[in-house]
């Protein structure tokens, strides 16, 4: 009789608990599904003043340097140069096949020291280089390990972790290391949040928005933070004995795509960059035309900068440079019709500067992954263009 009254006694405090939070939902409301509901009219109203053609300067040059400038505006607060460069020390190294391998850390901010993963080539160099830039996936447990195959010097748990993430994205290879069999320095650093940059208590992907928010308290952008170490971590390729600084690119897939062809846009030491997996328009991204309830999010939010450009102008700063961008048919992140406006509006700008044929954009009927025959489309187009 007392577990039964114990049951039930359970059975009601839940239900107190329950049925004030399912009372409190109004008749009347301002969003859902994460957008407002006025959503559509935003869109309307967003004209990108400052993208090229729509933007009074003619001067292509000229544009460039405004429109980035503008992006850098938006960027808020940069982190502060360090006082003594990177000093740059390496952890551990081991000889794989064809190059070494090694985990360094440099010092990429006065605020902070980044942990990174350095791929050398063996032989005479200098070689071209590749910053290989990871994803998001809502997995914050592991960064550089995504892009580069973890050294004997890591934990197992991270070790098994980069495995099972290269399995489930990337067809079970590990990008960098089949760059670095080919011939290429290639450098890969966590961005803030995920791995050796991660939280305390562990990785829990619900925080990052609050630490996001959090971070914008102190008048700093996180993903603008990310986008400033690829260009400073571009700068410490560039000032390696082993790298031709005439010779760097940059790939990722999904938030490396993003940031690929962000990193693209802003540093002038990038020659060539590939992004798989991350290009859409902010009209098709941020409406109620599809399912998904994840649209934009603090990885890839400049405040303000929707007001002048679209993600496809920012990546036309990049012109003329040789760029490629893959998109998968069958990625329900990044729907069919902003894929195809956003490469038409690349296309555009490539054209008007007489360079159309280093642009290369391509739908392929894949879900939002990286396989090993996108890798080697990768490949193919930096043996081509570094």
């Amino acid at each position: 009789m007392k577990k039964y009254l114990l049951l039930v006694f359970i059975i009601v405090v839940d239900l107190l608990v329950v049925m004030p939070s399912l009372a409190q939902k109004r008749g009347k409301y301002e969003f859902k599904r994460n957008l407002p509901v006025y959503a559509d009219s935003l869109i309307k109203d967003l004209t990108y003043p400052l993208a090229w053609g729509n933007s009074d300067i003619k001067d292509f040059d000229v544009w460039r340097k405004v429109a980035r400038q503008k992006v850098f505006d938006c960027m808020l607060t940069p982190p502060p140069a360090p006082a003594d460069g990177f000093q740059m020390k390496v952890l551990a190294e081991e000889q794989r096949d064809g190059y070494k391998a090694r985990k360094i850390e440099i010092r990429l901010s006065r605020y902070y020291t980044v942990p990174a993963y350095l791929l050398i080539p063996d032989g005479k160099g200098p070689f071209p280089a590749v910053n290989a830039l990871h994803d998001h996936g809502a997995h914050l447990f592991i960064g550089k390990e995504k892009m580069i195959r973890p050294l004997a010097c890591e934990d197992s748990l991270v070790r098994a972790d980069a495995q099972q993430w290269a399995d489930q994205l990337y067809e079970g290879r590990f990008v960098g290391d089949d760059l670095a069999r080919h011939g290429y320095v290639v450098f890969s650093a966590d961005a803030p949040m995920w791995g050796e940059r991660g939280q305390q208590e562990g990785p829990k992907r619900d925080r990052y928005d609050m630490i996001a928010g959090n971070m914008m308290m102190y008048g700093i952008d996180l993903s603008a933070y990310m986008t400033y170490d690829d260009i400073a971590g571009t700068e410490l390729l560039a000032s390696l004995p082993e790298v031709d600084a005439e010779r760097i690119g940059c790939m990722g897939c999904s938030m490396g795509g993003y940031r690929a062809w962000m990193l693209s846009a802003l540093s002038d030491r990038i020659k060539a960059g590939a992004a798989v997996c991350w290009m859409v328009t902010t009209d098709e991204q941020m409406s109620f035309n599809y399912s998904r309830t994840e649209n934009g999010g603090f990885a890839n939010c400049f405040p303000g900068l929707r007001r002048w450009l679209d993600y496809p102008h920012v990546a036309s700063m990049a012109c003329p440079k040789a760029m490629l961008f893959i998109n998968g048919s069958q990625d329900k992140l990044f729907p069919v019709p902003g894929v195809e406006k956003a490469f038409k509006v690349m296309h555009d700008t490539w054209k008007s500067q007489g360079v159309n044929e280093k642009l290369e954009t391509e739908l392929w009927d894949i879900p939002h992954s990286c396989p090993v025959r996108a890798q080697e489309r990768v490949l193919q187009f930096f043996q081509k263009n570094l």
